[in-house]
């Protein structure tokens, strides 16, 4: 079967189409945002630190591809924290494109993947201060009344 999707090396389907700063797709032959590079195993502390550079540029979107990277290759009791903070990039991504209704939701969902680590974070991740920041922002979207250009969070305290 013949396939005229975008492949990577390994064969898995993934987009080459260049992208705008919040991640949605631009015509190809267009001039797009440079992408984080997917599939690297980072040490958390730089997967932090490089997500934190993206939000604080107002690029959520480039972000939760890091953590996305660091969610996939992180030991197994420390998964969903990761997963959790992806979320909570994708719910930012929502809110910046307009989409309160999808920042509500992946911003609640990423603040509930967070919460079990609330008591001991790991790598000094500020769990209490974003599941607090994330459940706020949440609301105020939900309700239609949020500044959807939010200031980015800080991951760590």
């Amino acid at each position: 079967m013949a396939s005229d999707r975008d492949r990577d090396a390994e064969g898995r389907a993934r987009s080459a189409r260049p992208r705008d700063a919040l991640g949605r797709p631009l015509p190809y032959g267009t001039v797009g945002e440079e992408r984080a590079p997917e599939g690297i195993v980072r040490e958390p502390g730089r997967a932090l630190s490089e997500a934190q550079e993206l939000l604080d540029a107002r690029r959520p979107f480039h972000a939760h591809e890091v953590l996305e990277d660091a969610w996939k290759s992180a030991p197994d009791q420390e998964r969903q924290l990761w997963r959790g903070l992806a979320q909570l990039a994708v719910g930012l991504t929502h809110a910046a494109r307009g989409n309160s209704r999808g920042a509500a939701t992946l911003l609640e969902r990423g603040a509930g993947t967070i919460a079990p680590y609330a008591e001991a974070p790991p790598h000094g991740i500020d769990v209490p201060g974003l599941g607090t920041w994330a459940r706020a922002l949440a609301a105020e979207a939900a309700a239609g009344t949020a500044d959807l250009d939010v200031r980015p969070p800080r991951l760590r305290g």
